[in-house]
């Protein structure tokens, strides 16, 4: 019987279409190259090979796209014409709930499948991945150590685990270990960029600046290719630290350069330089008319329907590209799902639209009302969507609404309550001098 070089049964897979098929898989797993490629030859070789379809269609449901969630719609509905065992119908049933929106419910499909098949890496990563977008930090950790024991050093993709296991360490501020477990996986596997990118959320949370700095700096051969899909989001984590150290020019170069020189239109790219572009709008730099470019490629994606995480970004570049009605359609869109009973309605209505109108309110100069929005949605925010580096924003926004808003009390309180966590921050230390002079003035 073809397997899968964990050891997983692959019906209706010929040797050819397997070894496609791992290539794919693998192409996956360090986020580097092009998987659908060899997976198009693997399903061309053998079009009963179930797992190579379920694959793609958690390739397209783990984007977050509109127009890749209906792609894997329609794989999904095609495989489940084509023999399946065991396995490949846990999948199934796992895609059918995520293609519902019903991420929790998917992740939690997902946890009694790694339970069975501990050795089902594209089951543990892709769980991962869902762990990642609906922002449950103990899954992103507890997923890893339920099967790490029933792995070894002797198991292909045992590092991969690691990696994913140190970010998860890292969500649940393990920051020691965390550090351990990346840099291991990162030496096992070098071009492995989750588990150095797990590093480089530890150096953000604990304001090592320099030291990130240095640390990407070090293995850029490793995470900055081309064929990387998560280099721009490591540029991003770079650009932080020089916007924690004030080196708001060199954060800027790189928003010019790796984030959007080549336009990307991947919705994680999207949501890189909207979060970068509203911090450095923030800080008082000169945008300029950046803010244009990025609301035309967010078109395609911000619907208010799918991910509102997503949308939350959108709304970003739509605010400084002064495209109200888009805000708007977004907000109303949101507001008319509010009855729907899916993790991404209620994600969007109970946290995305908070967020959408202290945002909104905040680029619109009512200070008041933004800090209030987001003092309430930074508790909530964190139940969708993202990191706990990425979800900063709502703080940072909510900081300088009540220095703008004159609110002295609630600026000194929130200033002094980032300074606690990073206290060599530069833009955290200037929010307490603006507090503490009480003017507030940008």
């Amino acid at each position: 019987m073809i397997t899968d070089r964990q050891g997983n049964a692959l019906p209706g897979a010929t040797a050819e279409s397997a070894d496609f098929y791992t290539e794919s898989v693998e192409s996956f797993n360090l986020y580097r190259g092009d998987p659908f490629a060899p997976l198009e030859r693997a399903i061309q070789a053998a079009p009963q090979f179930a797992m190579a379809h379920i694959f793609k269609a958690y390739l397209y449901a783990t984007a977050t796209e509109p127009a890749a969630s209906l792609e894997a719609q329609k794989i999904v509905v095609h495989a489940k014409t084509l023999p399946l065992d065991a396995r490949a119908e846990s999948h199934i049933a796992v895609l059918t709930a995520l293609m519902a929106g019903n991420w929790t419910r998917a992740a939690v499909a997902l946890d009694y499948h790694n339970a069975h098949y501990p050795h089902d890496l594209i089951g543990i990563q892709c769980g991962h991945l869902m762990d990642f977008y609906r922002a449950c930090a103990r899954d992103l950790r507890d997923r890893l150590a339920r099967v790490l024991p029933q792995w070894s050093a002797e198991i292909p993709g045992y590092s991969l685990l690691l990696g994913m296991y140190a970010f998860g360490l890292e969500e649940c501020a393990d920051y020691e270990r965390a550090e351990e477990y990346g840099q291991t996986a990162t030496e096992l596997e070098p071009f492995d960029c989750w588990a150095h990118h797990a590093v480089s959320h530890v150096m953000e949370m604990q304001g090592r600046a320099e030291d990130g700095i240095d640390w990407m700096a070090s293995r850029e051969a490793y995470w900055a290719g081309e064929d990387n899909f998560f280099r721009v989001h490591n540029w991003w984590h770079k650009a932080l630290y020089h916007l924690d150290l004030g080196q708001t020019e060199q954060a800027l170069s790189i928003y010019d350069g790796p984030i959007r020189g080549l336009h990307s239109s991947m919705a994680l790219d999207l949501v890189d330089a909207s979060a970068l572009l509203w911090r450095l709008n923030l800080l008082g730099c000169d945008v300029s008319d950046r803010w244009q470019e990025l609301a035309r490629a967010w078109e395609q994606h911000a619907d208010g329907r799918h991910y509102p995480f997503n949308d939350w970004h959108g709304v970003m570049a739509f605010l400084g590209a002064g495209r109200d009605d888009e805000v708007e359609r977004i907000a109303n869109t949101i507001r008319a799902a509010s009855s729907n009973d899916t993790d991404v309605a209620r994600w969007a209505w109970q946290t995305g639209l908070p967020l959408l109108e202290g945002f909104t309110a905040f680029w619109h100069g009512d200070y008041h009302r933004a800090a209030e929005k987001l003092h309430g949605a930074r508790f909530i925010a964190n139940s969708f969507g993202g990191s706990h580096a990425q979800r900063d924003i709502t703080d940072w926004t909510l900081t300088e609404a009540a220095l703008r808003a004159g609110m002295k009390d609630l600026a000194e309180a929130l200033a002094s309550e980032r300074l606690a966590l990073k206290p060599d921050s530069a833009v955290n230390r200037l929010f307490l001098q603006r507090a503490v002079r009480s003017g507030g003035d940008h």
